[in-house]
């Protein structure tokens, strides 16, 4: 069996498992250029297991903790007991624990910092040169998965390439190679999240 062959099985069988396990149909996506500006370009981040930090509550110091997030995506708070952390953007989970703090203590201020960062795992898949695990440094975007990839192979659709994401729900994004060499409106610094998955077909 020719090798883009076998590498495109693989593909559709991963993007198949997928579809059944985050909901995601195969057929649905949205182009890179549709989504919001500041969806786009938006550098906060999505904190991942194993990621350290720090909540502190302004003049609560009682309620600060520092920790790592743990293998099930939680840390635990003070008073307000497990919180999901994991996959979330920091400035989304200061919200959140403000809100639930709030049950408990009038006006709360929460400062939400990540001490240290885990490496970003995503997966490559389809006609690109090194299919499979990559594992690239926090804050790593599109275009370096694709260059840590080795590029798209002689088989691949230039106008093909997705980004498969799971957390908060599941998306397909569509990009071309167009706009990922020339960094046509951000497309090629897109910041990746854990568990993403390239594809390119």
């Amino acid at each position: 069996m020719p090798a883009h062959v076998s590498r495109y099985t693989l593909y559709a069988a991963a993007l198949a498992l997928l579809a059944g396990s985050a909901g995601c149909s195969a057929g649905q996506f949205v182009w890179f250029s549709e989504m919001p500006a500041e969806a786009k370009s938006s550098t906060d981040f999505v904190i991942s297991n194993g990621d350290l930090l720090t909540v502190r509550v302004l003049g609560h110091e009682d309620m600060s903790v520092h920790q790592r997030v743990r293998a099930d995506g939680r840390i635990a708070v003070p008073i307000i007991g497990e919180v999901e952390a994991g996959g979330k953007r920091p400035s989304s989970l200061r919200a959140e624990l403000e809100g639930r703090i709030k049950e408990y203590i009038v006006s709360p201020s929460v400062l939400l910092t990540v001490d240290e960062r885990q490496p970003l795992t995503i997966y490559a898949m389809g006609e690109v040169s090194k299919p499979g695990p990559l594992l690239l440094e926090p804050g790593a975007s599109v275009a370096d998965a694709l260059a840590a990839a080795g590029g798209p192979t002689e088989y691949a659709a230039r106008d093909r390439i997705f980004l498969v994401r799971r957390r908060p729900s599941p998306v397909r994004i569509r990009f071309t190679y167009d706009w990922l060499s020339r960094n046509e409106a951000q497309a090629a610094t897109f910041p990746l999240a854990p568990g993403d998955m390239l594809v390119v077909e």
